[in-house]
């Protein structure tokens, strides 16, 4: 019997190391690969072609919304299942706009979460009793009236919402650009990019934005420079 690859992606290694053992009871699935932040899910996906990534929303770095869309974008085929602590709207919104396969609150069992893997393996969304309706109502509400999906407004591209989450975490010019491998100049285009497009115009009103937008949550404890 082929087994259903899995990904882990979550920060804390204590929760990874318990769903790990929860989903190692189970014949049919295995687990290749564990990653702590988004952008090391985004590359173990890469590298390991996981048949299921399971994903934080709120990881370091990379969010895992954020690593979601990397995924979706550069491999189709392999189904993302959102698990988190949080099912506000603003979240749930979010998923079902990301083409996530499923939701489950971390609350669930570990009987659920393995339905769920193997759901949406094969082919089909799994998604926690508490989250189904407002999935579908967000679904019914981005078609236009032609049946067509609406249009987004102004959504920040890939490296803007990186750069973001890395400043409203509190990181400087300097310790951005060395994350991403990329140069001062570019990091500080990018932050003056963020500001004009959001017409935000200090770091304290992005790190706001990241919150209410569900990029990073409001419980990290951020430095403001």
């Amino acid at each position: 019997m082929k087994r259903i690859t899995v990904l882990l992606a979550e920060d804390h290694q204590i929760v990874r190391e318990g769903f790990k053992s929860l989903l190692e009871h189970e014949d049919d699935l295995e687990v290749v690969g564990e990653a702590e932040t988004g952008r090391r899910a985004v590359q173990l996906t890469r590298k390991l072609r996981p048949s299921v990534v399971v994903m934080d929303i709120a990881m370091p770095l990379l969010n895992g919304l954020e690593a979601t869309r990397q995924i979706r974008k550069e491999f189709p085929a392999t189904k993302v299942l959102i698990l988190s602590a949080h099912s506000d709207d603003a979240y749930v919104e979010q998923v079902a706009a990301l083409g996530a396969a499923g939701f489950l609150v971390k609350q669930t069992s570990s009987h659920e979460l393995a339905a769920a893997i193997r759901k949406i393996h094969g082919g089909e969304t799994f998604f926690s009793a508490s989250v189904f309706k407002r999935v579908q109502n967000h679904s019914r509400k981005s078609l236009s009236r032609d049946g067509n999906p609406k249009e987004k407004n102004n959504c920040l591209s890939s490296r803007e919402v990186e750069v973001l989450q890395l400043i409203a975490e509190g990181k400087a010019n300097k310790q951005v650009a060395s994350e991403l491998g990329v140069s001062f100049k570019t990091v500080d285009k990018h932050r003056q990019h963020l500001m004009s497009k959001l017409n935000i115009h200090d770091v304290a009103g992005l790190t706001r934005y990241a919150i209410a937008e569900g990029i990073i949550e409001s419980s990290v404890r951020l430095t403001i420079n």
